[in-house]
């Protein structure tokens, strides 16, 4: 974007370099700066602000610390590519949400078997330990680039008859609900960090070691008299770098 396109900030009581963070930010989520696109230089912004260099670096220091930008020693400012989310307020499969977006959507099935019930699969599910349960593994794609590892346990009765669904296209979800007719009841959620192992590295195209959100979920089925009986436990591992989750809450009254 032309740099003309900016004016000097005004006198207000907002601080200066919020006013050039907030301008900044503006053009960034309206794409007029797309992804990867470089800023003017320090010196440059401060002339057509009309502020110092001190307090155009404290306004990209905030845009950085948000993840908007991010910066090249000895080449520059950059635009960061925007990074995929999904709300929290409602239990939906990722590809219904990202399709909703616009997004296009690849998964890539990496393993469908019947095995023994590892132990945290089996409590969750209400199974005994070494029960038959089928795992599923797959690989998100979000626009042709890896963004997840998912791997789902299932009562294996249902886990079979997945077998000749279509994995690669459809959300597990939606073929419970819309083609077996499983009411989907609540979820248990529980997020948190980790680092990238070789294996989860190589899946997701990332560094050894790199930052990867996993999230452990429950889905119940809903029953007759509200009742809510465990029925699809997954691990989801989402990269750092390109997902994040978004939720609402509101203060107890």
């Amino acid at each position: 974007m032309p740099s003309n396109s900016f004016h000097p900030v005004e006198v207000s009581p907002v601080p200066l370099h919020t006013q050039v963070r907030e301008r900044l930010r503006e053009r960034i989520l309206d794409g007029s700066y797309p992804a990867h696109a470089q800023l003017p230089a320090e010196s440059e912004l401060g002339g057509i602000f009309g502020v110092s260099r001190i307090t155009v670096r404290q306004a990209l220091g905030d845009l950085q610390k948000e993840g908007m930008i991010f910066k090249v020693p000895g080449k520059g400012t950059f635009v960061s590519k925007p990074k995929a989310f999904q709300e929290l307020t409602q239990l939906e499969g990722f590809a219904e949400a990202m399709s909703r977006m616009g997004y296009e959507i690849y998964n890539q099935v990496i393993s469908h078997k019947t095995l023994p019930a590892p132990a945290r699969a089996a409590q969750k599910l209400g199974l005994a330990n070494g029960q038959p349960v089928c795992e599923i593994k797959r690989i998100r794609h979000l626009n042709r680039e890896p963004l997840s590892l998912e791997v789902t346990y299932l009562p294996e009765q249902i886990g079979e008859r997945l077998r000749k669904e279509d994995l690669a296209g459809r959300d597990i979800f939606l073929i419970l609900e819309n083609d077996y007719g499983i009411a989907l009841g609540r979820a248990d959620l529980q997020i948190e960090a980790t680092l990238a192992d070789a294996a989860l590295a190589h899946a997701l195209r990332v560094t050894e070691g790199s930052a990867v959100l996993r999230m452990e979920r429950l889905t119940h089925a809903a029953g007759a008299g509200g009742t809510q009986t465990p029925l699809d436990f997954e691990y989801l591992y989402f990269r750092g770098d390109a997902f994040q989750y978004r939720m609402q809450i509101a203060r107890r009254t």
